[in-house]
């Protein structure tokens, strides 16, 4: 099993969007570092929800449902898409400044690569991270 973070723009698809679909398409990627990591889920990895632009915050957590397949959005043909659904919601949202600021996370590709969408997360952050939502991992 590996762990992921999915970002998006709450305006677009935000966690109550995807906690009221149950399960969806997490589609719409076109960065190929980011596609690359769709490519590498697995179903059963599970992916922290963050909620990007003015809230930058994990606030959920998915579990993919449905491994890598072309996106029919893409008109080039080029990326692809996972399905995911809704597991549960963090009790207490982890923002990201407190990640910047915390040793143990601050490595992380959410601070290094401010733009990727989507990453990978080790395990260990994926426990820290857990413990300071509020959800057991």
């Amino acid at each position: 099993m590996a762990y992921w973070l999915l970002k998006s723009e709450p305006g677009a698809w935000s966690w109550d969007d995807q906690a009221k679909a149950k399960t969806s398409n997490w589609d719409g990627v076109r960065n190929y570092q980011a596609a690359n990591n769709l490519k590498a889920m697995r179903r059963g990895d599970f992916c922290f929800f963050y909620h990007s632009v003015n809230e930058k915050r994990i606030v959920g957590i998915v579990e993919v449902v449905g491994e890598y397949r072309p996106d029919p959005s893409d008109e080039s043909g080029r990326f692809g898409m996972v399905a995911v659904t809704a597991v549960k919601p963090l009790a207490t949202p982890v923002g990201l400044a407190e990640i910047k600021n915390d040793p143990k996370l601050n490595h992380l590709a959410l601070v290094r690569q401010s733009r990727l969408s989507v990453m990978p997360i080790d395990d260990a952050a994926w426990h820290r991270i857990c413990r300071l939502g509020g959800v057991a991992p």
